[in-house]
């Protein structure tokens, strides 16, 4: 049997990028999933003719992460459709850059409300559909405590307010028997920070290991924090960084 067979994901900005990496392993190992995008149908629509072609059961459901309402709905519907929701991963998100005197309370606000505000409406949500085994991963930044150029304070800000929020929620999610754990990856090969990218040399030489992640190597991890294995591991951040040294 496969580690997650029978069980139902959720992966929020799961069409493209780490969110899809995390939706297509998650399928390949027995869950069905389900994934939330903001624009792109035809991606993801791609993406679940993609994993259903391989025999897995796939949902694409279009929701803002910034609208509160439409965040709870696809939780709501994911229970609805498929009777429960087993994991859940908070992988939507924001990325701003820009100095103190450029940056607007509209950027701080819109950052929060995708990177923390939603993965808060989110959870609230989600565990009301979840038993004993239940499983939440949010996806953050080693930038919550290494930011190696200027221009990201919004970003990381809120990146570390993903660590006290996992950190914190473990002590009422434990005894209903849910983990709640934080991925922080470093660089990775991905549309918005791609391996060649005009700040890759650079990153590279900020890391142990001189090259960029690639998705799969994260949604390897998530998968593992989603299966039995880590039943004991809650409350944490994870770095998957590359000896990121910034």
């Amino acid at each position: 049997m496969k580690t997650l067979e029978n069980k139902i994901a959720l992966v929020t900005g799961g069409s493209r990028g780490i969110g899809a990496a995390i939706v297509k392993r998650l399928a390949s190992e027995g869950a069905t999933v389900a994934f939330t995008y903001v624009a792109g149908k035809e991606e993801a629509d791609k993406l679940v003719t993609e994993l259903e072609a391989q025999n897995h059961k796939a949902l694409a459901i279009q929701a803002n992460a910034a609208d509160e309402e439409a965040v709870k709905k696809a939780v709501d519907t994911v229970a609805a459709t498929f009777g429960k929701l087993d994991i859940l991963v908070n992988n939507a998100g924001a990325l701003i850059i820009g100095g103190l005197d450029t940056l607007s309370l509209a950027d701080f606000d819109k950052t929060f409300d995708i990177n923390v505000r939603s993965v808060f409406v989110a959870i609230k949500e989600a565990v009301k559909h979840m038993s004993v085994g239940g499983r939440i991963i949010n996806i953050g930044s080693t930038n919550a405590t290494r930011m190696p150029f200027e221009g990201g304070s919004i970003y990381a800000a809120s990146k570390a307010a993903i660590q006290g929020l996992t950190m914190a929620l473990s002590r009422d999610l434990g005894p209903q028997g849910i983990t709640i754990n934080n991925i922080q990856p470093g660089p990775v090969n991905t549309d918005m920070n791609p391996e060649n990218g005009p700040f890759a040399e650079y990153m590279k030489t900020q890391l142990s290991i001189a090259r960029y992640a690639q998705p799969d190597e994260i949604a390897a991890f998530a998968a593992f924090l989603a299966g039995p294995e880590a039943g004991y591991i809650t409350g944490a951040s994870h770095n998957i960084d590359g000896g990121f040294k910034g």
